[in-house]
């Protein structure tokens, strides 16, 4: 049975909002979270971008829910040691309920230090060895590693939950979904795919979790949660590798302005009608996703969480 978890948005919200929001999720029904990780949102417009392994500590304190990053990049502007640690420590603060999801980054976000942006066939590769080298270090021994993108010398992570931490891979086109299916336990979408959970399977993930992700925008006046979820979230109807190449906010801007709203409309469920809420989530669950996560696009956020928990959770249930 698919169940149903909430994603809480680092691109538009500040940290003690976020920690409301996963309280929220928690009383209206929602079984788990997600929680993106950026270091600059997709858009000015969007406006925030909190580094979230503070914000996992803040959660880990005010809900019971599991949390998982959608995604995190642990090869370039994080390396997989501080990746690892970082993980390691959320972990032990949910009791084991953390799940780290990872994905092979954006320009946007990982260029910051100045390392070049790669190619996505050296990324994957980059983003195996990460996973390789942190799987060893959630052992809880010593590890050197010397590989062809990441040196390890003596590092040991003194803090680690009883069991590892279980990463999910970031799975966007056939490439990915087979590394996914490899080295992952679990991958994570943001499209509701057959095919590509059938690929998953296919490649090593018979009897891994196929999580998926989607975007609404809940309000009383539905051309107004329109007009809201093309102005904040209209890149998520450009080409998935074109916006992750872009280097900066405002490049992403220039771009996403060239979505006109009518493609919005027609890509993401908005408005109030519990109906159109409860296909977009199971379509996941139809196309064979064991759990699927829901966010709102802005500030309409109670309103959403009293929306769920009568109108749409409860039919999903039955």
């Amino acid at each position: 049975m698919t169940e149903f978890g909430y994603f809480l948005s680092c691109e538009e919200h500040r940290p003690a909002d976020l920690v409301e929001q996963a309280r929220m999720a928690e009383q209206a029904g929602f079984t788990s979270l997600w929680i993106s990780d950026r270091f600059h949102p997709w858009t000015p417009a969007q406006g925030q971008a909190p580094f979230v392994w503070s914000v996992i500590g803040a959660i880990s304190e005010a809900t019971s829910l599991p949390v998982q990053t959608a995604v995190t990049c642990p090869a370039v502007r994080l390396n997989p040691v501080l990746t690892a640690q970082a993980a390691a420590t959320c972990a032990v603060l949910l009791d084991g309920g953390f799940r780290l999801g990872v994905g092979s980054g954006k320009a946007i976000d990982e260029h910051i230090l100045g390392d070049p942006w790669p190619h996505e066939s050296v990324r994957l590769e980059m983003l195996e060895e990460a996973v390789q080298v942190m799987r060893l270090l959630f052992e809880g021994g010593q590890v050197s590693h010397h590989g062809k993108h990441y040196t390890v010398e003596d590092a040991r992570l003194y803090t680690v939950p009883d069991e590892p931490v279980p990463i999910d891979v970031a799975a966007f086109g056939p490439a990915a979904t087979e590394v996914a299916g490899r080295i992952g336990d679990g991958f994570l979408t943001m499209v509701p795919d057959a095919d590509a959970v059938a690929r998953f399977r296919r490649s090593g993930g018979a009897t891994k979790l196929a999580l998926g992700g989607v975007r609404v925008c809940w309000g009383p006046d539905r051309d107004e949660a329109v007009r809201v979820a093309h102005r904040l979230w209209a890149v998520d109807q450009l080409p998935d590798e074109l916006p992750r190449v872009l280097p900066t906010p405002e490049h992403v801007e220039q771009t996403a302005a060239l979505v006109p709203p009518d493609r919005v409309a027609a890509g993401v469920t908005c408005g109030t009608d519990p109906d159109e809420h409860i296909a977009a989530l199971r379509a996941f669950a139809d196309a064979g996703f064991d759990r699927v996560h829901v966010g709102q696009i802005g500030p309409e956020q109670r309103g959403f969480f009293d929306f769920y928990r009568t109108k749409v959770l409860p039919e999903l249930a039955e």
